[in-house]
């Protein structure tokens, strides 16, 4: 029987295709789904399917869907750390330039000019003052988080001719081999604030990142920065940086989330939430997605979840795969082992990995795996899922 995808959002083409045709019923009105798709369809208070075995997000923010209860049915959440993140990085360099040399202001103000050629003329030359901004090089960006789109801006930024403060203390070995040696790391993030002159967020939202751009970090910045905010609204106090912006302390806001109260300021550049808002982007979000979900359906293989370990096992030839997600507590290789065991059969490769509470196990197994002992294996207490491949 085809394995059943439902797209809540519209998934590029280019991702879809990868979906053998003949093993796979894929659309937005599919019944009973194996797994779902989705980009930024709001699935909190959404019943979703109980043979549902993954979602996958098409982006990086899985702020739309409820992790949690999935890591309690055992089921992996994906995303796509990566995919978009020039598209972000492209945006966030733009977003420097903007708020550098006050293009948005200065924009809007050519575009009020009346009156004949000679007229517009003169009172351009008479008004382009107004608009002095500063150039790039020499000044001092200050990055915080270096993930995928972090490690761009900060090695893009070098490039400018920047100077580059770093703050992540969840860098990761594979992030580190990408991010330059000139890069400086920042001490803290009041050290970071203090130093920089413009300052990047690239961070999920969590309890740790609300208002993480407050009052009394800004207050340490130097006079005439700028904050730059593609990551997440929340993430910036945007009282403490309008009142920062109207006493004269800020030079500028620019970020990817409009409201009523920062869409007309003259000191804010806000933009539609354009960050992967490209056709590259969507197109390569769309295909890592699939290929994480597609692996993860027939081989039991976990990449890019963001509440199950990575967890890649190469298929050992003319065995039986099981794969079982259970909560990470002791014994649970044990007692599957011991299952496996009582019915003769005999394990030929394994491999566990655990991240917080959960866990998970892929086992290659000699012989056929019954339905008995799967019932047998999924009555363990702690196992939240099992199933053979």
């Amino acid at each position: 029987m085809p394995l059943r995808i439902l797209t809540l959002n519209q998934i590029s083409p280019r991702g879809l295709e990868r979906f053998p045709a003949g093993n796979y019923v894929v659309g937005a009105d599919i019944a009973d789904p194996d797994a779902i798709l989705v980009r930024s369809a709001e699935l909190h208070g959404t019943r979703i399917a109980v043979g549902v075995r993954a979602i996958g997000r098409a982006g990086v923010g899985v702020n739309n869907i409820p992790v949690e209860d999935m890591s309690h049915r055992g089921v992996p959440v994906f995303n796509t750390p990566g995919a978009n993140a020039n598209a972000v990085k492209e945006l966030v360099l733009a977003g420097l330039f903007l708020a550098a040399r006050n293009i948005g202001a200065a924009w809007l103000f050519a575009r009020s000019l009346t009156g004949d050629d000679a007229a517009i003329e003169a009172a351009a030359e008479a008004g382009k003052k107004r608009f002095v901004g500063f150039e790039l090089p020499g000044r001092t960006l200050g990055v915080v988080g270096l993930g995928a789109v972090g490690v761009e801006v900060a090695n893009s930024a070098l490039a400018l001719g920047m100077k580059v403060l770093g703050y992540d203390p969840q860098l990761t070995v594979q992030r580190a081999w990408q991010l330059s040696s000139s890069v400086e790391q920042g001490r803290s993030l009041e050290d970071l604030f203090a130093r920089a002159d413009a300052i990047s967020v690239h961070v999920p939202l969590n309890d740790a990142t609300r208002a993480l751009v407050n009052e009394a970090r800004l207050a340490l910045m130097r006079p005439g920065g700028a904050i730059l905010n593609f990551a997440r609204a929340a993430i910036v106090d945007e009282a403490a940086v309008l009142a920062a912006l109207d006493a004269g302390r800020l030079h500028a806001y620019v970020c990817d989330f409009p409201n009523r109260a920062l869409k007309d300021h003259p000191r804010v550049i806000t933009l539609p939430h354009l960050g992967a808002s490209t056709g590259e982007a969507e197109e390569n979000c769309a295909i890592m997605v699939v290929e994480q979900v597609r692996d993860f359906l027939e081989n039991g293989n976990i990449r890019n979840s963001v509440n199950y370990p990575d967890t890649v096992l190469p298929r050992v030839p003319n065995t039986t795969r099981l794969g079982v997600a259970n909560r990470n507590v002791p014994n649970m290789v044990g007692q599957i082992s011991t299952c496996l065991a009582a019915h003769g059969i005999n394990i030929a490769d394994l491999l566990n990995k655990s991240r917080g509470e959960c866990a998970y196990t892929l086992i290659d197994a000699d012989g056929v795996l019954g339905a008995e002992l799967l019932a047998e294996i999924r009555a363990i207490d702690g196992v939240l899922s099992a199933r053979i491949l």
